[in-house]
């Protein structure tokens, strides 16, 4: 299975990007898509998730201004972000706990990060 990210870049504050991740290979079922974002000297932080069925997930620091979504029949996940601030600079990562089979534990997968940078 493999994750590839796309989108990012570099914006002004207030601007928008999005970022998209399509997930490929031997997949029965991906329950939760979502992503990470990785500021040098600060821990990886959850900054949206969205399952295959129920209500997505935000960081504090994001609602209101990211959206996630997902398109299930082409194991895809898109984040929208708007009204983008300095501190939201990092590498985000997408992530997929994927199912390879019917009687297999889903495994982790990740993409390999893209740059957002957001200057004031």
């Amino acid at each position: 299975v493999q994750l590839q990210a796309s989108g990012g870049g570099l914006v002004q504050a207030g601007g928008s990007l999005r970022l998209s991740c399509a997930a490929s290979g031997r997949i029965f079922s991906i329950n939760l898509m979502g992503w990470y974002r990785q500021v040098p000297g600060k821990q990886r932080e959850l900054v949206a998730g969205i399952p295959n069925i129920g209500t997505t997930s935000y960081a504090d620091s994001v609602k209101g201004r990211f959206t996630i979504s997902r398109d299930n029949a082409k194991n895809t996940v898109n984040l929208q972000m708007n009204n983008l601030k300095p501190e939201d600079t990092g590498v985000y990562y997408c992530y997929a706990p994927t199912q390879r089979d019917w009687n297999r534990s889903p495994d982790m997968y990740w993409g390999q990060g893209t740059q957002v940078t957001v200057s004031s």
